[in-house]
């Protein structure tokens, strides 16, 4: 979809620094969780954007996207501000690390890749599917979606990055399980060493790299 202007439907802070940004769904727009979009609008008369991953289980009439803000930052801090009725621009959808309708599905998730986990946990529990969430953050974000998750039956790991990514891949039953990996290139890399090392096939996994993380 080529950039369409849509309206802003709610901000709201799931964690410190971080926010969900729900957007009116564009009539033409089809993605599923797990693909990204790309937001742009233009601050002191310069066009800025960011790609952010999808990150509710459905984009029927709205759209959800999760990401963290740098409050030094432009264009995270101005998302942050906006109110509903507000708008802004977004194309896509892009990316290939998607939900496909698997129906076992095991997604380790760093930082704001917590986002696209809920997304696909979610949908995959709509379909009857069982799913599991590793995510690993000093300070974890939709904490409430996770929660909500749990007690619809899915196992959600929640650590530090003291925590083994490999003991907790070694809890879940990984046999026939679609993998997915969202995060920063640090922890795409702890990820790809920990299902290595539980014994399980990186290859077939699906990764979305966020880049480098933001420094402290």
């Amino acid at each position: 979809m080529d950039p369409t202007t849509v309206s802003v439907v709610t901000v709201r802070s799931v964690g410190a620094e971080a926010i969900a940004l729900e957007l009116r769904t564009p009539s033409d727009f089809d993605a599923r969780p797990g693909q990204f979009v790309k937001l742009s609008t233009e601050i002191d008369g310069e066009s800025v954007s960011r790609f952010y991953t999808i990150s509710s289980p459905r984009v029927t009439d709205t759209f959800e996207t999760t990401l963290t803000i740098d409050p030094s930052g432009t264009f995270g801090p101005y998302l942050a501000n906006l109110e509903s009725g507000d708008s802004i621009r977004v194309a896509g959808p892009f990316g290939n690390a998607y939900y496909e309708e698997e129906q076992r599905t095991l997604i380790l998730a760093g930082g704001p890749g917590v986002g696209p986990a809920v997304g696909i946990a979610g949908r995959t529990l709509d379909d009857g599917g069982t799913t599991t969430i590793v995510y690993r953050d000093e300070q974890p974000i939709h904490e409430d979606r996770l929660s909500a998750l749990s007690q619809r039956g899915a196992q959600v790991f929640v650590g530090t990055e003291s925590d083994s990514l490999t003991a907790a891949i070694e809890e879940t039953e990984t046999e026939n399980a679609q993998v997915f990996v969202y995060g920063f290139s640090e922890f795409l890399d702890w990820a790809t060493e920990a299902l290595s090392a539980a014994g399980v096939a990186v290859e077939p996994a699906k990764m979305e790299n966020f880049g480098p993380a933001p420094e402290e």
